[in-house]
């Protein structure tokens, strides 16, 4: 029998949903001669699961990121970005990083209770905690669970700062919470804005707020007190890299003070799902797309080396990086470099606690 062939789905970033790389066998649709194969696929509802973690704080030392700490309210994210390097992760659980990521998510409702034991551990050092990192704390399953905003009520109890990477409008929902913390040194969002090309945007990002929302977002915030920054990420060669300056004009207008980019990155399954969704997308640049993508990485997909992965190598890596120079010394951008206050770090005391001595 012959293999169904994958066709995009309306709603959904991945075309297919190949098999998890830890899984022992691969699952393929086939066609078995009742029509199944010309039948539209059903629609693919989103189903949210329980993640019974046990910790919620996630810790890092790479050289290439701001921060060394960071915690995920989701695993998975209904955005459905085609590109997410997060992707890959679903694996671990069982599923498939294609369109089981974008439609079966897990929350952690657990998560303020278990922040609020870790941050009172007499061990922990106060820095910066990171949100957004890997999956958008903001994504839509957020309106109704509020896991991010619980988070949010804990570290603004601790005095504790917090940065935010996000697509969507919603984080002016939390602007009561993020409004007073950024006063105090403890707050700031970076929006991320990959195109302006609203056509291009709906099908990379089929569940993200469209690119005017998010310059909207960044006004909003600015206009709040919150310092606000756009995150272009991520610049893909020959399809969305040429508006680099675009956006970052666009969101210094809107109110933006800092910004950064990020190179395409492609690690373990992405890459196929990637491709497939060039093929069905913009099939005559396809090709075009990935030899620029391999010539960026010394000839592969992705090369994931420290102060490679984000930025890529070769003479189209260096343009980029040199327009990017550019036109953040012409805007006055400065890079997401933010300095959050440490000091008011104070966990707030709870009833039957002994009355410090300090």
């Amino acid at each position: 029998m012959d293999a169904i062939a994958d066709r995009a789905r309306k709603g959904r970033g991945a075309v297919s949903n190949p098999t998890g790389r830890y899984e022992p066998a691969r699952r393929v649709a086939i066609d078995d001669g009742w029509g199944s194969a010309d039948a539209e696929p059903p629609p693919l509802k989103t189903t949210v699961g329980v993640d019974a973690t046990r910790q919620i704080i996630t810790t890092n030392d790479s050289p290439d990121i701001p921060f060394d700490r960071s915690i995920n309210p989701y695993r998975g994210c209904e955005h459905g970005c085609v590109y997410c390097f997060a992707r890959p992760t679903h694996a671990w659980l069982g599923l498939s990083p294609g369109l089981d990521f974008e439609s079966k998510l897990f929350a952690k409702p657990m998560a303020a209770s278990l922040l609020d034991k870790e941050l009172r551990n007499p061990r922990y050092r106060c820095q910066p905690i990171a949100m957004g990192t890997n999956t958008d704390p903001y994504q839509p399953v957020e309106r109704e669970m509020r896991v991010t905003r619980q988070i949010l009520e804990v570290l603004s109890a601790f005095e504790h700062p917090v940065t935010i990477v996000t697509k969507s409008a919603l984080v002016l929902r939390d602007l009561d919470i993020l409004a007073p913390m950024a006063a105090r040194g403890l707050a700031a969002v970076a929006v991320s804005v990959t195109t302006l090309d609203r056509d291009l945007a709906r099908r990379m990002e089929p569940r993200a707020a469209t690119p005017e929302r998010r310059l909207e977002t960044i006004r909003a915030l600015a206009e709040a007190g919150v310092p606000a920054g756009v995150m272009a990420a991520p610049m893909i060669p020959a399809l969305n890299d040429w508006e680099l300056e675009r956006i970052l004009e666009a969101s210094v207008a809107a109110g933006a003070t800092t910004a950064s980019y990020v190179v395409l990155r492609l690690p373990l399954e992405l890459d196929q799902l990637f491709q497939e969704w060039l093929t069905e997308h913009v099939p005559g640049r396809a090709a075009h797309v990935m030899s620029i993508v391999r010539q960026m990485r010394g000839g592969k997909s992705y090369d994931s080396r420290w102060g490679q992965r984000m930025r890529g190598t070769g003479v189209h890596a260096d343009l980029l990086a040199k327009r990017y120079r550019l036109a953040m010394a012409r805007l006055g951008l400065g890079r997401r470099d933010w300095r959050l206050d440490t000091s008011r770090f104070r966990p707030p005391p709870r009833a039957g606690d002994q009355l410090s001595l300090l």
